[in-house]
């Protein structure tokens, strides 16, 4: 063959396509160039397997929510089937729900054909049998009724005499009462259930995981079946006992979560309690009063409730016939026009709606008039039910954020002791009957319906250094400062107070603060000042009132205060809090620490209040002994950072806001105590942290950079030669992604700073969003803190472990799952588990052992101060460098504003 220059083979080639008008084409750097060679060439890292097993720490026999689990069939084969459901005219069925239905009427209609196979079918595309159907390819014609809801709203009787549904089924726009649908069962797959024992030997693969996905496929099958509500692996029953009111026409719905896993002790089924939020079911109409808490029907905001509504489902009384809201009429029902033709009568009329259901219908309407209607047509061809006679059905996932009392009431309702939750899983299990499943019986699993009994131990707590040199041992995770003093105590001699109509008694105030302070080794002068706000300005727009607040300041004030002490005038959710930091920390660069009204503070409260002030300000409270000392396995000998990562993203309903990723580390090594943070926006609903490493020209303008720099500065010149990572909020699904991308840039960054530079890494993920508990057996407590599990439920190959760190106090203990994917500094199970809980008790904010390593705690924090930072909404339609868009057209991803030098370094977000 011709090489690519001869006889005119160049010349043959393609046109390059046309670059799209809103594409700004990129001129080749030379040096930005990737080295695509070097890319593909690099080794893709494996998780690695667990080295052995620790031994450290005094034995506990506990019990953990996972049932044993056996399966007798381990010859047979799933069969994986593609389906393809399509109306009778050809076009493709693209609504989701209804595929269940179908599928259950082929099973009916149509056993026979199909060998007297039960299957498992996931609700969209796929179907699983044991062993194999008749032929490859099946096809089955169906015909399903007109849909009606076993999640009843109302009382009427389907399709009644009177009902919009019956003699009016044309001009509602409804020409069936019922549908046929074609159904194409193709074969796609084959899988070995052998492949479940071989993952429980280590080896897992392709086959085990979409074994497992299959037998997780098989419990949402037997939910739906009983007509629960599927969220991922959790189900809710349609009972009223297990809903709580929330308050704004949300009710917390309790379920449970239930799922297969591959554990050491052999397979196991993992059940827990699981809540959901959903809309309150019943009259629409008091839904929309209650959701946007206004007194009567008149005062509510419609483009709000057409944003809440969509897509929901409603009965319509009293026809029982059921519809999903698209949409809401432009006018009120007594001006909304539609075409009515007589059945047998070629005349037309424009009537209202609101005409037609009073006069023609004689239905009695007391507040529609004046109403929008509810549009359950398409938006060309709508069709219009007035909204009182519409009832929202039960079991309908409300996706909206919770305002902060929801939210709340939800933590408070959802808590249940160690005991009582146990008794609630064993319910669970005995009243599902999973051995009555057709499928499961198919498969030969059988499930114990005792909790598995493990083996745990208790960590000795590590003893914490004070001021004076004096030591203390944490009781049950927990320590105070009566009668002691900070490690590091730092100096306020410049400080000044900004009162934004806070019902506060400041003589008070200043006197206990300064007061505890002392106590505590900090000094502290009065404030310079303490500055009111004008009561003219308490109704101007928050950046109004903070940018009046500064001026006031700053014009009294001729050098710049240590510190500011804000007092809010409301606890939670002010409206103040993000201008008030964006302003301090990005604009004048001072600490600041916000608090908000409080009826009795005591010196207890001022304790905690100093705690925030003195980390921010420099200060340490507390220091590990091992770290004082320092001797802390292979961090405190060789310089050692510490990095935390998380990314935040905005609440539900805000698809559109920004994501913002988090890193921080630790400083002044060989201390493991104080961190400092490095944070940036990027796409909204980003997982995986894009800008760790981002050069830019012969820059790097990532998030570890300057992290590192801080380190070598801080730490007497001295590089890291070791980096701990701890990631949080990855799924196992991504493990692979943060070890071979989000690792290798932060490599990039090292290599970027020297070529030379080679140091160690150990990447951990921790995950708390998980389902496994662990209960004292015979106690009505919860785990003692330092409670470690590396044994019976942890991954049959993998490295990982369970930590209970903290004191549970109120309902049951959540473990924090640890996964070490990555170890080339070399711990030993041993002191990689000591260090883990030793990082859970160095959070300066509080006095007790926390349930997760403080360098997560401080990401997540730094994120969520951050993001307080911008009103994504109003954002600059400039694309920012720092987030950098996913792809060209994308929606712009507003810049971060930088923090000024004065804080940067600091804790501020603590």
């Amino acid at each position: 063959m011709d090489s690519p220059g001869a006889n005119g083979a160049e010349a043959a080639l393609p046109p390059p396509p046309p670059i799209p008008p809103n594409v700004v084409p990129l001129h080749e750097d030379k040096e930005q160039v990737p080295d695509v060679e070097n890319q593909v060439a690099k080794p893709k890292r494996e998780l690695m397997a667990r080295k052995g097993l620790a031994r450290r720490g005094q034995p506990i026999q506990l019990l953990t929510n996972h049932f044993a689990v056996k399966v007798a069939n381990t010859d047979g084969y799933f069969f994986h089937y593609s389906v393809a459901l399509f109306y009778e005219d050809g076009r493709p069925v693209d609504g989701k729900g209804i595929g269940r239905r179908v599928l259950d009427r082929v099973h009916e209609t149509y056993s026979s054909e199909l060998d007297g196979k039960h299957f498992a079918y996931d609700g969209e595309k796929s179907l699983f049998t044991v062993g194999a159907l008749p032929q490859n390819k099946h096809e089955f014609m169906v015909v399903l009724e007109e849909a009606s809801s076993n999640r009843a709203a109302g009382n009427g009787s389907p399709d009644g005499n009177n009902s919009p549904n019956e003699v009016d089924r044309k001009r509602l726009r409804r020409p069936y009462r019922s549908k046929s649908f074609k159904v194409e069962i193709s074969f796609a797959a084959k899988i070995p259930m052998n492949s479940i024992a071989n993952a429980l030997r280590g080896r897992e693969s392709e086959d085990s995981q979409e074994a497992l996905r299959v037998l997780d496929i098989v419990l949402r099958q037997h939910a739906a079946e009983k007509g629960c509500l599927l969220v991922r692996q959790s189900f809710f029953h349609n009972n009223p006992r297990n809903f709580t009111d929330l308050g704004g026409g949300v009710l917390g719905c309790k379920g449970f979560h239930s799922s297969f896993r591959a554990t050491q002790g052999g397979l196991s089924l993992n059940i827990d309690v699981s809540t959901t939020m959903i809309v309150q079911p019943g009259p629409l109409l008091e839904f929309l009063v209650a959701n946007q808490n206004v007194k009567d029907p008149y005062s509510i905001d419609w483009a709000k409730a057409k944003r809440t509504l969509k897509n929901l489902r409603i009965k319509a009384i009293p026809s029982n016939a059921e519809y999903k809201i698209t949409g809401l009429s432009e006018l009120p029902c007594n001006q909304q026009l539609f075409t009515l033709k007589q059945r047998g009568d070629a005349d037309v009329e424009e009537i209202t709606v609101y005409e037609y259901f009073v006069n023609r219908k004689g239905t009695e309407l007391r507040y529609s008039a004046e109403l929008p209607c509810i549009n359950v047509g398409k938006a060309k061809r709508p069709t219009y039910i007035p909204i009182e006679l519409c009832s929202l059905i039960s079991l309908q996932r409300y996706t909206k954020a919770l305002s902060t009392f929801q939210r709340s009431s939800l933590v408070e309702k959802s808590r249940q002791k160690p005991q009582e939750r146990m008794a609630v899983l064993s319910d669970v299990l005995k009243t599902s009957m999973y051995d009555r499943d057709p499928m499961l019986k198919a498969c030969g699993v059988s499930i114990n319906s005792n909790f598995t009994q493990i083996e745990a131990r208790v960590l000795a707590t590590p003893m914490l250094k004070l001021g004076n040199g004096e030591d203390l041992k944490p009781q049950n995770g927990r320590w105070d400062f009566r009668f002691k003093k900070f490690v590091r105590p730092t100096k306020i001699e410049c400080w000044a107070i900004a009162n934004f109509s806070t019902p506060w008694d400041i003589n008070s105030l200043v006197r206990d603060l300064v007061k505890c302070g002392e106590q505590l080794g900090i000094f502290m002068n009065q404030p310079l000042d303490i500055f009111h706000e004008n009561p003219q300005t308490r109704r101007a727009p928050p950046s109004v009132r903070v940018e009046q607040m500064f001026e006031q300041m700053m014009g009294k004030i001729r050098e710049p205060p240590q510190f500011l002490l804000c007092l809010m005038p409301e606890r939670k959710t002010c409206t103040i809090y993000g201008p008030w930091k964006k302003k301090a920390l990005a604009e004048v660069g001072i600490p600041s620490q916000c608090i908000g009204p409080n009826r009795k503070p005591n010196m207890a409260y001022y304790a905690n209040v100093l705690l925030k002030i003195n980390a921010k300000l420099g200060g340490l409270n507390s220091l590990l002994s091992v770290e004082h000392v320092p001797s802390i396995p292979l961090v405190s000998k060789i310089p050692t950072i510490i990095l935390g990562m998380d990314v935040s993203h905005g609440s539900p309903g805000h698809s559109d806001t920004p994501s913002i990723a988090a890193v921080v580390s630790s400083r002044q090594w060989p201390l493991i105590s104080s961190y400092r943070a490095s944070v940036k926006t990027q796409p909204a609903r980003s997982e995986m942290i894009a800008s760790l490493f981002k050069p830019v020209e012969d820059r790097d303008e990532g998030l570890v950079r300057e992290l590192l720099l801080d380190f070598y500065a801080s730490s007497g010149k001295r590089k890291p030669e070791h980096i701990i990572i701890f990631r949080d909020g990855v799924s196992e699904s991504q493990f692979n992604q943060v070890l071979n991308i989000e690792l290798n840039q932060i490599i990039e960054a090292c290599k970027f700073l020297d070529e030379k530079w080679s140091p160690k890494f150990t990447l951990i993920i921790a995950q708390k969003n998980h389902h496994t508990k662990f209960f004292m057996s015979g106690s009505p407590n919860n785990v003692p803190p330092g409670t470690v599990i590396d044994t019976k439920v942890c991954h049959p190959r993998n490295n990982d472990f369970y930590i209970c760190s903290h004191a549970g106090m109120i309902g049951t203990t959540r473990p924090t799952h640890y996964h070490v994917l990555y170890d080339e500094i070399g711990f030993s199970a041993d002191d990689l588990q000591e260090l883990v809980h030793s990082l859970s008790y160095v959070y300066q904010r509080s006095t007790t052992a926390i349930s997760v390593v403080a360098p997560i705690r401080y990401a997540h924090l730094a994120a969520s101060q951050m993001g307080h930072f911008v009103k994504f909404e109003d954002a600059s339609e400039t694309s920012s460098s720092h987030g950098g868009m996913s792809n060209p057209g994308a929606v712009p991803v507003p810049e971060l504003p930088t923090l000024k030098d004065s804080v940067s370094s600091s804790m501020f977000f603590c």
